[in-house]
């Protein structure tokens, strides 16, 4: 018993570690500390159930009724929203920029559609993407030419893991 809430404990204090670590490098990658427009991104890592073989990673529900996340991709930290309607991740110019991909070499040949319109797209294969314990290597992506506000992580990374569960509350990854 006591071994128990002792696991339990230890469980809840790395989980709200993490969330903090999380939130500083999203607002030290935003420089938006405190500021009331920005959506925290917080994950909590569990423990697997006994007997699990993995670890999960749960996103809790935003404010705003959506699952924020900040993954590392290709080592450099991008904020995302998560998008189970988007076929491919999807990266801002900005984002891409910042992960060194330059405009003027890209090849802008897919047509997609966002919430802002039609616009075009270059595809990218990122080395690696990974939100918690869930890295996926060689990832199919999308770098917009304009029309979009933010990255969207979408089936391309999400469809690759083994599981993704949405409860009320949050969303869970399994590696």
């Amino acid at each position: 018993m006591l071994k128990s809430a002792f696991v339990m404990g230890s469980a809840v204090v790395t989980a709200v570690l993490a969330g903090f670590g999380v939130i500083s490098l999203d607002n030290r990658m935003h420089g938006d500390a405190g500021s009331a427009s920005a959506a925290p991104v917080v994950m909590a890592v569990q423990d697997p159930p006994a007997g699990g073989d993995s670890r999960i990673t749960a996103i809790p529900k935003s404010g705003d009724g959506h699952f924020w996340a900040t993954a590392l991709v290709n080592e450099k930290a991008v904020r995302f929203l998560i998008d189970t309607g988007a076929t491919e991740v999807v990266l801002t110019p900005a984002d891409a920029r910042r992960l060194g991909y330059d405009a003027s070499n890209l090849t802008y040949d897919q047509k997609v559609l966002t919430a802002n319109g039609q616009t075009q797209a270059a595809l990218v294969t990122l080395t690696t993407v990974g939100v918690g314990h869930s890295e996926v290597a060689n990832v199919d992506a999308l770098v917009v030419k304009d029309g979009l506000s933010t990255s969207l992580l979408g089936m391309s990374y999400l469809g690759r893991l083994s599981r993704i569960e949405a409860t009320p509350s949050s969303l869970v990854l399994h590696p």
